[in-house]
């Protein structure tokens, strides 16, 4: 069942983290308190105020409906099996988040672009030629490079809203070993029959800490409410970004925070559907085990430590 969000008080909140940045104190307390409580629950938020400029938004929307336009085979030719690190394409219907339901999308995965393997989910990206894709190889990559600020941002933001000093998560977000990942989607549309049965992407948490998502005005993602146990639409707001907290994060945070079950529903329109998620997933060798800010008075941790590389192949590999 879908139902508007406000009818269960289940929305999700909008916050204005511009005070932060620009160093307004009493803004910036209000955006840490708004945050501290959004991640507890629904564990969804949007953000304005962010910085990221809608010209270079735009443009990446752009350069992404170009390339997901070229010829199956030019696709095919940079499919992620090529690569170690799963960068490049993914076909629609390869990837299965919700039993029994292939994923209606099609995607394109870049992350740090390194010269060769360097770990896990490390290494070289894999590009269309500049003559099939002009600019999208420069357009996605400065693209990156601003998310990868931006998700620094917000983990400072997450640290002050932990009770934590504000550099806590600097080196998990900010060391050149970290793993950090932008996958862009296209979503097919459908017909009001079929999007009864099938999905653009199936219920599923994300794998690693935090999510910052991009999407056009299309429409589709869903959030479930637990204690109602039904689905509520999250509305696109003109330049904000939709925030998720990982499974990763609620370990982290001994389930003070919550990783929320989303989804997306294949657009019955006449559009195609665009996102685009920025993962930052932190160092591989990093010790998950609870933030003592988490754990109260004779308390103990839900969860015993596990390293990042250990989580996310877990997850990964159960998703393909």
């Amino acid at each position: 069942m879908v139902a508007p969000l406000d009818s269960v008080c289940a929305t999700i909140p909008l916050i204005d983290i511009s005070g932060y940045l620009n160093g307004d104190k009493e803004k910036a307390e209000r955006a840490v308190v708004e945050l501290r409580t959004a991640c507890q629950s629904p564990g969804f938020l949007q953000i304005t105020g962010h910085g990221v400029t809608s010209e270079i938004r735009s443009q990446l929307l752009q350069k992404l409906a170009e390339f997901f336009a070229l010829p199956a085979a030019t696709k095919q030719a940079l499919h992620r099996s090529q690569s170690k690190c799963l960068r490049g394409y993914e076909s629609v219907g390869e990837q299965k988040l919700e039993a029994g339901i292939s994923d209606q999308k099609e995607g394109f995965m870049i992350g740090p672009d390194l010269p060769a393997e360097n770990g896990y989910l490390q290494g070289p990206n894999q590009w269309p030629s500049e003559e099939a894709a002009p600019g999208f190889r420069e357009v996605y990559m400065a693209y990156f490079d601003v998310m990868r600020n931006l998700s620094k941002t917000v983990f400072r933001l997450m640290a002050l809203s932990l009770d934590l000093d504000e550099r806590y998560f600097d080196e998990f977000v900010g060391s050149k070993d970290t793993i950090s990942m932008c996958r862009a989607h296209r979503y097919p549309p459908t017909t009001p029959e079929m999007a009864k049965t099938s999905r653009g992407i199936g219920a599923h948490t994300d794998f690693g800490a935090l999510t910052l998502l991009l999407q056009d005005d299309v429409g589709g993602l869903e959030v479930f409410h637990k204690p109602t146990g039904t689905w509520h639409n999250v509305q696109p707001v003109k330049d904000a970004f939709v925030v998720n907290i990982g499974d990763m994060m609620e370990r982290w945070t001994n389930n003070t925070y919550t990783s929320t079950l989303h989804r997306v529903i294949s657009p019955v329109t006449a559009k195609d559907r665009y996102s685009v998620a920025f993962f930052n997933e932190g160092l591989p060798d990093q010790l998950v085990s609870c933030i003592p800010t988490c754990l109260k008075p004779n308390e103990k941790p839900l969860f015993e430590p596990i390293r990042v590389e250990d989580h996310l192949r877990a997850r990964y590999g159960n998703s393909y």
